[in-house]
């Protein structure tokens, strides 16, 4: 018998981000996977309890954590052996998951909660496929708000110019791929600010960052590039250090490129 599973976006933890259709998933659901990533992470798992706990009622699910496989040093693998080595943790998170699901009850309704929404640089849609080849399951996804949209709200800003394209891409790819026609770059994923390593092309460029956007730790940077380098890096220093991780998002444009 195929199992159910929910893909659920929950926005960037706070409640107000679920939306009445994720609820309804989340209510569906019988029992939520996470993963167990080790202390580093401790709090984000918390968090999603606290999200669960207050939208829906106690004792109508429960938590399993599954151990975290160890991903390995991406920042020093090239194109080739970070793919390999992603395709890697993929799999062997999938065969985790579906030794976990063929433990549970049949009928148990298993559910993803997923940071911001599954379709952002998220590795949970294709995980649960793989799984899906390994038992039997059917997969319902339901978006959530990202942390693209998040930032844009709390800084109050439009990411496109006028009729202008915006590029969204990761850190790990920044530095190669920028160039001033793109328009808004809207950069996810970055360890180490390598918007920093874009001051001498383009010394105009102007930054919109968030950390921890939507909790109640959120910190927010916007100005200049040059002028904001050195707080950008002070700063996430300081988010990591009080919370023991640090998710940040940011935006970058060109004077041109104003809305």
């Amino acid at each position: 018998m195929s199992r159910v599973v929910h893909v659920v976006g929950i926005g960037t933890g706070s409640p107000d981000h679920v939306t009445a259709q994720a609820v309804a998933a989340l209510r569906a659901c019988d029992v939520f996977l996470v993963a167990d990533k080790r202390e580093a992470t401790e709090s984000l798992v918390a968090v999603r309890r606290d999200l669960c706990a207050a939208l829906l009622e106690p004792g109508s699910y429960r938590f399993v954590t599954v151990r975290d496989p160890e991903r390995g040093p991406d920042a020093r693998r090239d194109a080739a052996q970070y793919r390999a080595g992603v395709d890697a943790w993929h799999t062997e998170r999938a065969r985790r998951y579906a030794e976990v699901m063929d433990g549970l009850p049949d009928g148990a309704v298993v559910g993803f909660l997923v940071w911001g929404d599954p379709a952002f640089y998220d590795s949970t849609i294709r995980i649960v496929e793989a799984v899906g080849r390994l038992t039997p399951v059917t997969v319902r996804v339901v978006p959530g708000i990202s942390a693209v949209q998040v930032l844009a709200a709390e800084h109050g800003i439009v990411l496109n110019g006028i009729g202008g394209p915006v590029h969204v891409t990761t850190g790990r790819r920044l530095v190669e791929e920028w160039r001033p026609d793109l328009g808004t770059v809207v950069v996810m994923l970055d360890a180490g600010l390598r918007c920093l390593e874009l001051l001498d092309r383009a010394p105009d460029l102007h930054v919109h960052w968030g950390a921890q956007l939507g909790l109640p730790g959120q910190v927010l940077r916007a100005g200049r590039l040059a002028d904001v380098a050195d707080d950008l890096v002070t700063t996430r220093a300081a988010v990591r250090g009080r919370d023991g991780w640090v998710m940040d998002t940011y935006a970058l444009t060109l004077p041109d490129d104003d809305a």
